[in-house]
């Protein structure tokens, strides 16, 4: 038998799912900053399209954020 949807977390891990993809993110740049000239363009453009798909992901959790805020408006 299936285990019931449980939610009661999921604003939480939503949360740290973003602060973890944030910290990617700055890690990410700050390296660009200080290697940016000692890396092949190559490189370079792999770090950045990986900084877009993480702003992209970090907007989705924060559109899950808030289905699930009104979700448990809904059900209150």
């Amino acid at each position: 038998m299936a285990k019931p949807d449980n939610r009661a977390d999921n604003v939480a891990k939503l949360k740290d799912s973003i602060d973890n993809t944030l910290a990617n993110l700055n890690e990410a740049k700050d390296y660009l900053d200080e290697h940016a000239d000692e890396i092949s363009s190559q490189e370079l453009s792999a770090i950045q399209d990986k900084n877009a798909r993480r702003k992209e992901s970090i907007e989705g959790f924060r559109s899950e954020i808030a289905d699930e805020a009104q979700a448990q408006q809904d059900a209150d």
